[in-house]
């Protein structure tokens, strides 16, 4: 879960991608931070140099802006980052990167899922859940599939915070506390 401050920043950058006449693609824009998130979280020589005071905030701008170039990064992304670097924020990099696809995602009318299944589900009972879901939420869906074999049956969905539990374990619970409720009557 990403922080407020991560929100804060990648609501910034969302802002920049979104506004008219931007040339960098929201699609662009995800892949390019992710790949520099990543391209950091891989190096342990990068990440220790980014996050070191020793030194200066500027060479840390050279050698990413190097870096970024070398991925093809665009002129938003590297400045958004020279600024996260600016800011001595670059631990948080991932984190605003997550803040920022579900940033976008939300302003883009687009709702994210996880649906956990006691089996792999086929294409057909895929489409029919994130349709169930699109019309429960009256969003756009993004659905994450994941098997749990720890499930009897059924599938539950997370959307934020709300739980959507048609597992079999989750249908049994409800009976076991009906059922107590109405013993204790």
């Amino acid at each position: 879960m990403a922080s407020a401050l991560a929100y804060r920043y990648a609501r910034a950058l969302v802002d920049i991608v979104l506004q008219p006449g931007s040339q960098l693609k929201p699609e662009d824009a995800v892949a390019q931070l992710q790949a520099a998130a990543k391209m950091v979280a891989d190096s342990h020589e990068l990440r220790n140099a980014l996050l070191t005071p020793a030194i200066s905030p500027s060479r840390k701008r050279a050698a990413m802006g190097k870096l970024l170039q070398e991925l093809g990064a665009s002129t938003v992304i590297r400045n958004f980052i020279f600024v996260v670097i600016d800011h001595r924020r670059i631990a948080m990099l991932d984190e605003m990167r997550e803040a920022f696809e579900l940033a976008l995602e939300e302003r883009l009318g687009f709702a994210r899922a996880e649906v956990v299944s006691a089996a792999a589900l086929d294409d057909k009972h895929k489409a029919q859940l994130e349709s169930e879901l699109a019309r429960l939420t009256g969003k756009r869906m993004r659905v994450h599939f994941a098997v749990d074999p720890e499930l009897l049956g059924g599938a539950a969905a997370r959307i934020g915070s709300t739980l959507y539990d048609g597992s079999l374990r989750g249908q049994l619970e409800q009976m076991r506390r009906q059922l107590t409720e109405q013993s204790a009557e």
